[in-house]
Parts: C-alpha cells; sequence; structure tokens
C-alpha cells in the first residue's frame, strides 16, 4: 500500500558570524539563518527535514574556538526549541544536528531528532570521531545507534566521519531502517549509495556547502541539490522490497498484468535486483509478495550461503 513520504535536506555553508558579535545576538542570527533556509522547502510541506552537521556553528573560519565556547553556553536550547516550534506549526519532523554539553560537563556531536509535536524523541551521538574532535574539542564518542520509531517509519542516523566505518554499517544493514538521515560537513561520494545499497534504506544526506542528497535502496540518486540551490526534496515511497531477479523475475509479467500501474518494478541494471514497490492504496507489497511467493534478497543471499555449507558441496 503506497506510503509516500516527503524529505527535504539543507546544506548551506556555515553562516558567517564575526567573532565580536555578542552570543545572544548571534544566536539570534542563527535563528534567522534557518529561518530563511527552511522557508526554502517549507511549501513542500515535508514529513522529515534533515539539516547539516553542526548547523548552527558559526563558520570557524571567523568564530574562534574561545568565541563559540561562549556562544553555546548562551544558545543553550535557543535553537533547538525554535526548530521544536516550526516542527510543531508545520506537523513534519526535524534533525538538530548541533555540538551539546551533557549534565556532567562533557560535549557530544549529537543530533537530536525533534516530532511532529515538538517534542524530543531521542538523540543520536557521533560514533565514530576525527581524532581531533576529542583532542581539540572534548567531544565524547557515542557508543550507541538507536531507531527511531516515527509515524511514517523508521529512522537511523549516521554523521559525517560514521560513514567510513563498517562497524555502524553492519548495525543498521541488520536492523534495515526506512531511512538513514546523514547530517555532515563531508559527502561521503560512492560511500552514500553503498550505505543505502547495503542497507536496503532510504539515504537522505545534508551536507553543508556540498550536494544534498536523496538516494534509494538502490543506491540511485533521487534527488540532488546543485550548485545554485543548497537544498533538495523529494517524495519517496516506503511500501517498498528490495528483491533478487533469480527465480522472482519469472512473477514480474504476471504481476504487472495483474496489478498494471498500481505496482512498479524498477530495475537499475547491473545488480541482479529490482525495487518492488506498491502505488496501489488497496495491496501492500508485502501481500504481493506472499502472493507470488516472492523472496527478499537478503533471505536469497541468506539461502545461497546456506546452501553453500551443506555436506558434500565444498570441494576437498
Amino acid at each position: 500500500m503506497a506510503k509516500y513520504v516527503t524529505i527535504s535536506c539543507l546544506g548551506p555553508r556555515p553562516l558567517v558570524i564575526e567573532a565580536d558579535t555578542p552570543a545572544q545576538e548571534a544566536v539570534e542570527q542563527m535563528i534567522q539563518h534557518w529561518q530563511h533556509q527552511l522557508d526554502q522547502v517549507l511549501p513542500d510541506r515535508p514529513d522529515l527535514i534533515v539539516l547539516h552537521e553542526a548547523c548552527d556553528r558559526p563558520d570557524q573560519r571567523k568564530f574562534p574556538q574561545d568565541r563559540r565556547l561562549a556562544y553555546y553556553k548562551v544558545r543553550s536550547f535557543q535553537i533547538r526549541d525554535y526548530l521544536a516550534g516550526v516542527a510543531r506549526q508545520h506537523r513534519c519532523y526535524i534533525t538538530y544536528p548541533a555540538h551539546i554539553e551533557a549534565e556532567d560537563g562533557s560535549w557530544r556531536n549529537a543530533m537530536q531528532l525533534i516530532d511532529r509535536e515538538g517534542q524530543v524523541m531521542g538523540a543520536y551521538h557521533k560514533n565514530y570521531l576525527v581524532p581531533d574532535e576529542f583532542d581539540k574539542n572534548a567531544i565524547l564518542y557515542g557508543k550507541e545507534a538507536p531507531i527511531f520509531e516515527c509515524d511514517f517509519g523508521r529512522v537511523a542516523a549516521a554523521i559525517c566521519f560514521d560513514l567510513n566505518f563498517d562497524g555502524l554499517r553492519e548495525q543498521y544493514a541488520k536492523a534495515k531502517p526506512d531511512v538513514i538521515v546523514f547530517p555532515s560537513m563531508y559527502h561521503g561520494g560512492m560511500m552514500q549509495n553503498y550505505w543505502a545499497y547495503s542497507c536496503r534504506s532510504y539515504f537522505a544526506g545534508s551536507i553543508s556547502g556540498l550536494p544534498c542528497t536523496v538516494i534509494t535502496p538502490l543506491g540511485e540518486v533521487a534527488a540532488q541539490s546543485t550548485n545554485y540551490y543548497s537544498f533538495t526534496t523529494a517524495k519517496v515511497n516506503l511500501d517498498y522490497a528490495v528483491i533478487h531477479i533469480d527465480e522472482n523475475g519469472a512473477h514480474f509479467l504476471k504481476i504487472k498484468q495483474k496489478y498494471g500501474t498500481k505496482v512498479n518494478i524498477h530495475d537499475p541494471g547491473f545488480l541482479g535486483c529490482v525495487l518492488l514497490t506498491s502505488e496501489s492504496e488497496d495491496v501492500t507489497v508485502k501481500e504481493i509478495m506472499a502472493e507470488f511467493g516472492l523472496e527478499l534478497m537478503d533471505d536469497y543471499f541468506r539461502r545461497s550461503e546456506e546452501a553453500r555449507y551443506m555436506p558434500g558441496r565444498i570441494e576437498r
């Protein structure tokens, strides 16, 4: 059954604020900055808005660390509360990626997820820091990778340098969230596509000063920002399954003959798999798979691997 979700990603360059700007004035400038940025995507009525890593940190070339810490103290929850008001008013989820101070005075590179009511659902703390984040900024490494249960689906997060490490990706490959959000200062290139494909998830990347992207579970770009506009919005269907062509392919024509435009079978080429989505209001992908005896690609791979280890099948 079609399950459409609209995702917006925003990746403007960090706001330039002069170092001698009073901290409260700097906070107000940052709120105005994000109000302008959000105004560009809110008319599309997104369900989920993804902001870039350290979204409320002024450009570091003009705003040195000592000023930044003073600014963070004054900022406190002001910018998060502003975003919570936007989320509540526009009935959407918004990520708030920022450097936050814990009760014990330690720091985290975090992404808090704000729900449609303007409440913080929880937080993801960057698991894999660049060494300088600890050495120079005393930011501690995160140890958990929560899955956020949103009303449209399950959301996971990775921040910037995280994208280079298989430990986190493999956790998500097992959990299979519907969407992985990626607030970052680093683009990641093909790693974005690989994470989406290997986790069978949509991938929403918000990268400051670089193209923002929405990637499909087949690793294809569904939407991307440009050199002219630092934001992008995509409407995706979360009633989907990634299935291999082997064995399943014999049923594709029969599925199309019965359901026509109510079912989409998209072949990206070369991978040997397709993205099966239901465009119907009456039938889900899960029901279609049961009706035609289709098998998820991961189950097919698992069955193939198990077959290899059956007695007498491996050469001596």
